[in-house]
């Protein structure tokens, strides 16, 4: 079966921070750079990825957050979506490993990494995720509809974790968790490292080192 993950991409001007903050949270880091600059988490569902603003060769700054996905396998999954009736896919090869990149609802296009099975420049722990915590990022868009096709086309459990905001001109992207472990334990893995999060309607906010809210549904 061709797992398909969604993957939301945070822009930080600190990326260790912003790992070690997401590892108290409950995530665990899977694959990093050897350089630094980059690192993949995992939890129970869903990933984030970090990368180093400063270095980002596509203009992001610090705090920007896109969504992205992670695919097992991604040459099937460029007929599905062709078969779907997405233009525009088109698979090459990055430094990285294998990308495929398609034009989305709301003409955004968006980028889908293979699973790279060649490590070279990068360090793979042996993370075990957390069943527990899942990654539920937000999205602001124009046409929640042709979002929501898009996400069902990919399968898995996209269509399920990707939660949606009221209507936006342009594509904004929050990063959020949730999780069924009790919000007591979080909260004070949370506050034993210098953090302040504060009651929520159904979880707790806190600010990252970004500088921006993270949401926790509980």
């Amino acid at each position: 079966m061709n797992e398909i993950v969604v993957r939301p991409l945070r822009f930080s001007a600190d990326v260790p921070a912003m790992r070690a903050f997401l590892e108290t949270l409950g995530l665990r880091s899977r694959i990093e750079s050897e350089r630094g600059g980059w690192v993949d988490m995992v939890a129970g569902r869903g990933m984030v990825a970090l990368h180093d603003a400063a270095s980002s060769s596509t203009g992001a700054k610090a705090r920007d957050t896109r969504v992205s996905f992670e695919a097992d396998e991604i040459d099937e999954l460029k007929g599905r979506l062709e078969a779907a009736g997405y233009q525009e896919v088109a698979i090459w090869d990055e430094a990285y490993g294998r990308v495929l990149s398609v034009l989305g609802p709301d003409d955004t296009t968006l980028w889908i990494d293979e699973r790279s099975k060649d490590l070279y420049g990068y360090k793979l722990h042996d993370a075990h995720p957390d069943a527990r915590w899942s990654v539920t990022p937000r999205l602001a868009v124009q046409d929640q509809a042709a979002w929501q096709r898009f996400l069902q086309t990919l399968g898995g459990d996209n269509a399920e974790l990707v939660r949606f905001d009221p209507p936006a001109v342009e594509v904004e992207v929050r990063l959020e968790l949730s999780t069924s472990e009790p919000l007591d334990e979080v909260v004070r893995r949370l506050v034993a490292t210098g953090y302040e999060p504060t009651e929520a309607p159904d979880g707790l906010s806190v600010v990252d080192p970004d500088g921006l809210i993270l949401r926790v549904h509980g």
